[in-house]
């Protein structure tokens, strides 16, 4: 013990500080594990006050909230998420199927079938869709991103012969938020990745 102090002051008063820290900070977590409760309580899901029901997106420093298996909060969760999932299953399902098989080439323009789903059920959606039709829609594409060239996304050609790339991620979680306000948030936060691109 006494070899040990001697060595501590020895070192700059810097380093002393930060293994200080190290340790307070150390004996703190430990402290949470013992004396924090084993779930989180979650406010109630029908209070209409509460934007962030269903355990909304939690803001900085805030911890996402969790509900216990056996309450109704989690039934109600549980059977939302279900609805929202069936809801977006086939067109979820037939995008990635354009985006990630072998049924369009790079550069190639959507069957009439497909292009109508894309447009009906996404790009409606997307938060800035004027901005992307622009003029009009000529076609939907599918092709390189222009600045990832290892993924593929869908194209809105306008028809003045421009092109815009459009991120059907965005689309669905707009289309989430509008239909299912008050449990969008926690169900993006689950099933979507961060940042989708346009």
């Amino acid at each position: 013990m006494a070899a040990a102090s001697l060595l501590l002051r020895g070192l700059p008063l810097l380093l002393r500080l930060r293994l200080h820290h190290h340790r307070v900070s150390a004996a703190r977590f430990l402290n949470t594990l013992t004396t924090r409760p084993s779930y989180c309580a979650a406010s109630d899901l029908s209070n209409p006050n509460n934007d962030t029901s269903a355990g909304a997106a939690a803001g900085a420093g805030e911890r996402p909230r969790f509900f216990r298996k056996d309450s109704p909060e989690y039934h109600q969760w549980k059977a939302s998420e279900s609805e929202i999932l069936r809801d977006i299953e086939d067109i979820t399902m037939l995008t990635k199927e354009i985006l990630h098989s072998e049924r369009y080439m790079d550069g190639e323009r959507l069957s009439d079938e497909d292009e109508k789903a894309i447009v009906e059920k996404l790009l409606a959606y997307h938060p800035h869709s004027e901005d992307k039709i622009g003029c009009g829609i000529d076609c939907i594409m599918v092709d390189r991103h222009p600045q990832f060239r290892s993924s593929r996304c869908l194209f809105v050609v306008r028809t003045d012969g421009g092109w815009i790339d459009f991120s059907y991620q965005k689309c669905l979680r707009a289309y989430i938020r509008s239909k299912y306000p008050s449990h969008a948030d926690r169900f993006i936060r689950q099933h979507f990745k961060r940042g989708s691109g346009g």
